[in-house]
């Protein structure tokens, strides 16, 4: 019982600062989608949402943890709940790929992505995106083999989702996923490394003499950067929970539930935290975002602060600061 009260304060924790940084970094990429219009935004704005739902999704578990009763949530319930987190979660990861995917295809054809990638295809992306999710989501409430026989309580992955399901998932989506985001990462690093070569290649003929440095490999070189990291906390965060989820598959003997869903489960929930860390970190247009908002907040602050003061001190303040015109007379000048 004190295991499982420990777990739901790691849990409630880790739910409210997922809820309100993304919830952060959604009013942020709403502010800067409004002001810029970019198509790659919304992407990045659709990480947050998704992130923000997972965020939602658990908070229904912090209750069944911290709950004192010895009543547990009925399996439907709990199975509701967790096909929710995990359709949160594929959408998570999903758009983790449509945002490797898109800085992909604006260094690998920059000529013609605002062509390629125009507001209608950016919405049918994340509107398939999103149905994709919620179908491997459901997947085990109608696949009896990806259904637990029994169920004891309390509601965790496990109690409802055979690990064939996560076994699945592995190898018909994490891996295959894996093995796209290194395609997409050496892909970017070489095209990156050739614009950067080319441009050398000019200053030094003496073709840009005179012109400033051109940002181009700058900026390949930040979506390459910023891919990667998303692609290794990505790894990092949720390959543990799946290799473990194999070996119990395969090792019927084994007793791996409560590593998985006490320790590794949440270490891949709390990569929904580090997605919009990162972007809060390295990318431009959101940091720039959370900087106005942030100065703006400090704005209102400090006027409602001027304001309070004023409303204090208002009926003395005249007296205090009233002045009286006294008349010199001067001989001479009167003369």
């Amino acid at each position: 019982m004190e295991s499982s009260f420990s777990f739901g304060v790691i849990l409630a924790v880790l739910t409210v600062l997922i809820i309100a940084v993304n919830a952060l970094v959604v009013v942020a990429m709403l502010l800067s989608i409004y002001k810029n219009d970019g198509v790659g935004l919304c992407f990045t704005l659709n990480l947050a949402v998704a992130d923000t739902l997972i965020g939602v999704a658990i908070s229904g578990l912090v209750t069944d943890q911290l709950s004192s009763s010895a009543q547990s949530t009925q399996k439907t319930l709990c199975s509701l709940r967790m096909a929710f987190v995990t359709s949160s979660a594929a959408a998570s990861v999903l758009t983790v790929m449509l945002i490797a995917f898109d800085r992909y295809l604006a260094i690998k054809q920059p000529l013609r992505y605002f062509q390629i990638m125009n507001g209608l295809v950016a919405g049918a992306c994340i509107a398939g995106l999103w149905l994709v999710s919620y179908l491997i989501g459901f997947l085990p409430l109608g696949v009896s083999i990806f259904q637990q026989t029994t169920y004891h309580g309390p509601c965790t992955f496990f109690a409802v989702f055979h690990p064939r399901f996560v076994l699945t998932l592995s190898c018909a989506g994490f891996f295959p996923a894996v093995l796209l985001f290194v395609f997409f990462y050496c892909d970017m690093l070489k095209i990156a490394s050739m614009h950067s070569q080319q441009i050398r290649k000019m200053e030094h003929a003496g073709a840009t003499a005179g012109a400033y440095r051109h940002p181009r490999p700058i900026n390949d070189f930040k979506a390459v950067r910023t891919v990667s990291i998303l692609i290794g906390s990505f790894t990092l965060s949720w390959s543990p929970f799946l290799i473990t989820s194999i070996v119990q598959v395969a090792c019927s003997k084994c007793c791996l539930y409560q590593v998985l869903e006490q320790y590794l489960w949440l270490l891949g929930v709390g990569n929904s935290l580090l997605n919009p860390l990162i972007y809060a970190y390295w990318q431009k247009e959101v940091r720039q975002q959370l900087y106005h908002m942030a100065w703006g907040v400090k704005k209102a602050f400090t006027s409602f602060l001027l304001l309070l003061s004023a409303r204090n001190g208002g009926p003395e303040k005249p007296r205090g600061s009233s002045c009286h015109i006294v008349t010199i007379s001067h001989p001479e000048l009167d003369g």
